[in-house]
């Protein structure tokens, strides 16, 4: 039995902008596929699209319906930059091991956008620089050799001082690393464009459907599901977020609680080149502008997983990610006219853990944890559908699952 989260509450700011929909069915039947997809958010969109592309028969299915989980509530800071620097990292990971896994998120980013372009979906995406800004655990000389960190390993970054990040962005901090093409799109929009990309491909979606129980063997995998049916596939992919199916064995992770807030459309008062913004501090904070002209800021993370505790503290969490906001860009109307809360997953390093279930050879996880989902999604398709057809990708141990 998977284990149940509450993963959001609230209004995310994506309720304001109208998404395709996304036709399911009812399972009335015991039904046949390739593959077998847990879980229609962002992760199982991605992989949904990359295996009918690839010719697989595919099922999807998702307790609750397309959309409607943890994907709703993301701020979509698509980005390269994973959450735990590279000079951080390094020293968990070794160098080497490091740098691959920074340079896989930026092809990683590069992908998603030709796919992106390819499939013709209009997700209001923009390339944007970003701005991670000097904090409580990256001081400006750490910040400066984490910039040297990245230019060695490929990745362009230009390290600023107080000076010029006042002078380029008007914003009063120590330092900061500039990086560039990054991603900001609508998260719904894109599951959504991915999805019926999928489904013109004849995958076959189902919901409300919830996996019970999951048996495998060497000839393919056998789903029961709470409406009574089963499901019979060659290969299992678990998208299912921070809700852990009984297959999957315990992992060094845990659940955290955030907030976001969004304000109300001011193009105007936008930052220049509306770059995105985040801290290297703790607790965490970051911000975005949409298409539209509003801000998302989010952060204030909390370990802890209880929902109503969460919720109850929406209200608090809200006045002060309007008051850091504030003082970063005093020019902004920072009232919130969106606010949320959800829950997601983190690991020590950083990094998601993607592959085979130790002792189910047929049973892939995708668990895209950390601020990077939607960076982290793209890199699971590409890992996950290179496996279903036999292959081997090169930077598969990098996100497997550790002895």
């Amino acid at each position: 039995m998977p284990r149940k989260l509450d993963l959001r509450s609230g209004t995310p700011v994506w309720s304001a902008y109208r998404s395709p929909l996304v036709p399911v069915e009812r399972l009335t039947r015991d039904v046949k596929a390739d593959v077998l997809i847990v879980g229609m958010g962002i992760s199982g969109a991605m992989m949904a699209e990359a295996l009918t592309r690839d010719g697989h028969t595919i099922v999807c299915i998702d307790r609750r319906g397309p959309l409607k989980g943890s994907t709703a509530a993301t701020t979509a800071l698509v980005q390269f930059e994973i959450d735990q620097p590279l000079t951080k990292l390094s020293r968990i990971i070794g160098g080497d091991a490091a740098r691959q896994a920074w340079r896989r998120s930026r092809l990683a980013l590069f992908n998603l956008r030709g796919r992106i372009d390819e499939l013709g979906i209009k997700c209001r995406m923009t390339s944007v620089p970003s701005l991670y800004l000097a904090g409580t655990t990256l001081d400006p000389a750490a910040l400066r050799k984490e910039a040297g960190a990245r230019r060695e390993a490929g990745i362009a970054s230009s390290f600023l001082s107080r000076g010029m990040l006042q002078s380029e962005f008007g914003i009063d901090r120590a330092a900061a690393i500039l990086s560039h093409d990054n991603l900001a799109l609508d998260p719904r929009k894109l599951t959504s464009g991915l999805l019926n990309a999928a489904l013109k491909r004849k995958a076959r979606f189902y919901a409300p459907v919830e996996a019970t129980k999951v048996e495998d063997n060497r000839q393919g995998v056998t789903v029961a599901t709470g409406n009574g049916p089963t499901i019979m596939a060659k290969r299992l992919v678990l998208a299912t977020g921070y809700e852990l199916l009984g297959v999957i064995p315990a992992v060094s992770h845990r659940i955290i609680s955030t907030w976001a807030i969004a304000t109300r459309p001011q193009p105007g008062k936008i930052w220049s080149r509306a770059a995105m913004v985040w801290e290297a501090s703790d607790p965490y904070l970051y911000m975005r502008a949409t298409s539209d002209g509003r801000v998302i800021c989010g952060g204030e993370d909390e370990d802890f997983t209880d929902e109503q505790l969460r919720d109850a503290l929406t209200a608090k969490k809200t006045r002060r990610l309007e008051e850091k906001l504030k003082r970063i860009f005093p020019q902004l109307d920072t009232t919130a006219y969106f606010a949320w809360s959800g829950s997601f997953g983190a690991t020590g390093t950083g990094l998601p853990i993607i592959g085979s279930v130790p002792g189910h050879p047929r049973v892939h996880a995708v668990m895209g944890y950390g601020g990077n989902g939607i960076t982290f999604s793209q890199i699971a398709s590409e890992i996950v559908s290179a496996a279903i057809a036999g292959a081997q990708d090169a930077d598969a141990a990098l996100f497997d699952f550790k002895a």
